[in-house]
C-alpha cells in the first residue's frame, strides 16, 4: 500500500480519491477469490481517510459522489459491492468518522434522488450492521434533506418504497429509533409521518423484510437497530396522543382558545395526525397477528422476542411519566387511546409470541398505570394454557378465552356513533379474545 499511497501524493485530490477506489475494487475482488469473507485490514482503511474522506472541496465532493453512485451502479458483484461500501463507511471510532458520516449521508440522498438501487441495498446492510448511533445520523441526514429542506421533496423518498423494501425497513427502524416522542422536538414530522404510514399500510409486511430475510440466532446483538421496527412503531402509536397533547397547548387569541386547526373532540392533535397513527396502529396489530406463524417457521417461537420485555419497561414509564405531567382533568381522553393501544399492542404482542413474558411480570409492569378498562382485561382476564411445547408453563398463552359476557364488537365506527373519538379498529378479527370499551 505504501507504494500506491506515494503514487495518490502525486495527483490532485479527486483523481486520487478516484484512484483509490479502483485499487480498492482491484484488491477486494482478489480477496474474495480466496476467502469469502475477506479480512478489511488497515492499510485500506488509512488510504479511504487520507485521500477520500479529508482533502476534497465542495465541488470535488460532489464529483466524488457521482463517481460512486455510477461505481456501485456498474460493479456487477454484490459481494464486491457491499465490502468496497463496508470499508468506506463502517465507523472506526476516530476523528474521521464525522467526514465518513457526512459523506455518507450524501451519497445514500443522492442515490434516493437518482434511484441508485445498488447504493440503497449496501445502505441497507450497513444499517443492519452498524450501531444505532450511527443508523439514527444517516436517518437524520434523509430527515433533513427530503422532509426539511425543500417542501415537497418527501415524494421522491416516498418512491424508494418499491424499488429498495429493504432499505424502506431499516430506514423505518432507524427514523422509530431517531424520533421517540421524548420531546417535542422528537416528535416525527407531518410528511415523514405520512409517508411511512402510507409505505406500511400498502403492504404491512414491510416491516417484517428484514426479520424475514436474515439468518437469526436466539440472542441478538444489544447496540444495533432491532429486527424489526415493531417495537419503535408500537412506541409512536401508544405515546403520541400524550406527546402531542404536550406539545400543543391551546394558543390564546384575545382570551380565547383559537380554532384555526381542526381538532378531533378531545384529542390533543390535528384530525390528520390523529387518523395516521389509527392506521398505523391497525398495521401494527395486523403484523403481530402473523407473527407466530413466522417465528414457528423459523423454530424460534418461544424462543426468540421479536418485541423484547426490557424494551416495554421503558415505554410504561414514559407514559406514566406523561401521564402525571398531563392534568389528568385536562388529558382523560388522551390517556384512554394511549392505554387502550399499549393494551391492544400488548394482547396481541404476547398471543403472537413476538413478547414473551408471564402475567405476573405484565401485572407488575402496568401496575403503576391510571386504570384502563382494557389494560386490566388484558392483564387479568381468565386464560388457558398454551399447548404451544415450545413456551415453558406460566407464560402468557397464545389462546385467550373471552370472559362471558364480552361479544364481539363490530369494528365499523358507525356502530359507535356516540364514540366519535374512539379508533375504528377496536376489535381484531381473527384474535379470540375481543374486548368492548366501557364508558
Amino acid at each position: 500500500m505504501s507504494d500506491i499511497r506515494h503514487s495518490l501524493l502525486r495527483r490532485d485530490a479527486l483523481s486520487a480519491a478516484k484512484e483509490v477506489l479502483y485499487h480498492l475494487d482491484i484488491y477486494f475482488s482478489s480477496q474474495l477469490q480466496s476467502a469469502p469473507l475477506p479480512i478489511v485490514d488497515k492499510g485500506p482503511v488509512e488510504l479511504l481517510e487520507e485521500f477520500v474522506f479529508q482533502r476534497l472541496n465542495s465541488l470535488q465532493e460532489l464529483q466524488l459522489l457521482e463517481i460512486m453512485c455510477n461505481y456501485f451502479q456498474e460493479q456487477t458483484k454484490d459481494s464486491v459491492r457491499q465490502i468496497i461500501f463496508s470499508s468506506l463507511f463502517s465507523p472506526q471510532g476516530n476523528k474521521a468518522d464525522d467526514s465518513r458520516m457526512s459523506l455518507l449521508g450524501k451519497l445514500v440522498s443522492m442515490a434516493v434522488a437518482v434511484c441508485r438501487i445498488p447504493v440503497l441495498e449496501c445502505a441497507a446492510s450497513w444499517l443492519q450492521r452498524t450501531p444505532v448511533v450511527y443508523c439514527v445520523r444517516l436517518a437524520k441526514a434523509l430527515v433533513d434533506d427530503y422532509c426539511c429542506l425543500v417542501p415537497g421533496s418527501i415524494q421522491t423518498l416516498k418512491q424508494i418504497f418499491s424499488a429498495s423494501p429493504r432499505f424502506c425497513c431499516q430506514f423505518i427502524t432507524s427514523v422509530t429509533a431517531l424520533y421517540d416522542l421524548s420531546s417535542d422536538d422528537l416528535i416525527p414530522p407531518m410528511d415523514l409521518l405520512e409517508m411511512i404510514v402510507t409505505w406500511i399500510f400498502e403492504d404491512p409486511r414491510l416491516i417484517l423484510i428484514t426479520f424475514l430475510n436474515t439468518p437469526i440466532a436466539a440472542n441478538l446483538p444489544i447496540g444495533f437497530l432491532e429486527l424489526t421496527p415493531l417495537v419503535g412503531l408500537i412506541r409512536w402509536c401508544v405515546k403520541a396522543p400524550l406527546a402531542y397533547k404536550r406539545k400543543k397547548k391551546p394558543p390564546l387569541s384575545n382570551g380565547h382558545v383559537s380554532n384555526k386547526v381542526t381538532k378531533d373532540p378531545g384529542v390533543g392533535m390535528d384530525r390528520d395526525s390523529h387518523l395516521l397513527y389509527s392506521k398505523l396502529h391497525l398495521s401494527v396489530l395486523q403484523v403481530l397477528m402473523t407473527l407466530q406463524l413466522h417465528l414457528t417457521e423459523k423454530n424460534l417461537y418461544g424462543r426468540l422476542g421479536l418485541i423484547l420485555f426490557d424494551h416495554m419497561v421503558p415505554l410504561v414509564e414514559e407514559i406514566n411519566r406523561l401521564a402525571d405531567e398531563l392534568n389528568p382533568l385536562n388529558a382523560s381522553q388522551e390517556i384512554e387511546l394511549s392505554l387502550d393501544r399499549l393494551a391492544q399492542a400488548l394482547q396481541v404482542a404476547m398471543a403472537s409470541g413476538a413478547l414473551l413474558c408471564t402475567r405476573d411480570d405484565l401485572r407488575t409492569l402496568c401496575s403503576r398505570l391510571p386504570h384502563n378498562n382494557l389494560l386490566q382485561l388484558v392483564i387479568s382476564g381468565p386464560v388457558q394454557q398454551s399447548p404451544h411445547a415450545a413456551l415453558p408453563p406460566g407464560f402468557y398463552p397464545h389462546i385467550h378465552t373471552p370472559p362471558l359476557g364480552y361479544g364481539a364488537v363490530p369494528a365499523h365506527p358507525a356502530a359507535h356513533p356516540a364514540l366519535p373519538t374512539h379508533p375504528g379498529h377496536t376489535f381484531i378479527s381473527g384474535v379470540t379474545f375481543p374486548f368492548r370499551p366501557i364508558r
